[in-house]
């Protein structure tokens, strides 16, 4: 039974287990909130923490409106965040592997001499390499492999990700990213999945201020010092966006393929 006569408000700190409390609570039609635990104000001197501490903080910050929250995404919007975060995960696991075995080879002074690593001729580099002793060449043929295998998951979920957009209701949202310079489907998809609805922050600098890309400050007095960006906030967004404004760069260049995507 629930009471008629109180009003009831959740909140409670984000967490690894995901909104089930949050999507179970306002199925049911109770108000949460889900809080963002580095937002959370934090008194020096505080000695003692429990749950029953913890409870009262979050309550008493609640009601005074000092805390910050969390967006909750919708299911189809999460959905589409994981494929592109796995996909973010395999370039990882791809970019670690080829550095494996790129110190492997500066290590036994295998160098190659050609313009760009990772083509098909540096492959081909590969394969006429024989190590000096058995249990090297193994290594490096697992090497090999965990390459190949990294570079065909990120395919798989690159073209997986290519032919979900399409049906997905933030497709118009992605196709218009995509006029802006550097910005491709990935980035695109990426961009959306991770801010969700852009219309939630009031003003440009509240959305810099969410992607980490505002200058650090420690000013005083009539001194003002400013350093490099905070890097707080969302890093998947920050890292395409950071990664799409290094076409900025260079000289702009209509090519056939971005001639045909502006049309």
């Amino acid at each position: 039974m629930v009471s008629k006569g109180k009003e009831f408000h959740f909140v409670y700190e984000a967490g690894p287990c995901g909104y089930d409390i949050y999507q179970s609570l306002t199925v049911q039609g109770f108000d949460c909130a889900v809080v963002a635990p580095s937002g959370t104000p934090k008194t020096g001197n505080q000695r003692v923490k429990n749950d029953r501490r913890d409870a009262i903080t979050l309550a008493r910050l609640h009601r005074a409106k000092e805390l910050t929250y969390v967006f909750v995404p919708k299911e189809d919007d999460k959905a589409m965040r994981d494929v592109v975060r796995a996909r973010q995960d395999a370039v990882t696991a791809q970019r670690v592997s080829r550095q494996q075995l790129g110190g492997m080879l500066l290590r036994l002074g295998f160098r190659y001499t050609g313009r760009t690593n990772w083509t098909q001729q540096h492959f081909r580099w590969l394969s006429n390499i024989r190590m000096s002793t058995p249990p090297q060449q193994v290594v490096f043929q697992e090497y090999i492999h965990a390459i190949t295998e990294t570079t065909e998951r990120v395919e798989r979920l690159t073209r997986q990700i290519e032919e979900l957009v399409p049906s997905w209701r933030m497709a118009p949202v992605i196709h218009a990213y995509q006029a802006l310079r550097g910005v491709s489907v990935i980035i695109a998809t990426t961009i959306v999945a991770e801010l969700g609805d852009i219309t939630r922050f009031v003003n440009p600098r509240e959305l810099m201020a969410f992607l980490g890309l505002i200058p650090t400050e420690h000013s005083s007095g009539e001194k003002t010092r400013r350093g490099g960006i905070t890097k707080t906030g969302n890093s998947h967004a920050r890292r395409v966006l950071v990664e799409a404004a290094h076409t900025y760069c260079h000289p702009a260049r209509v090519s056939r393929r971005l001639l045909l995507r502006q049309e």
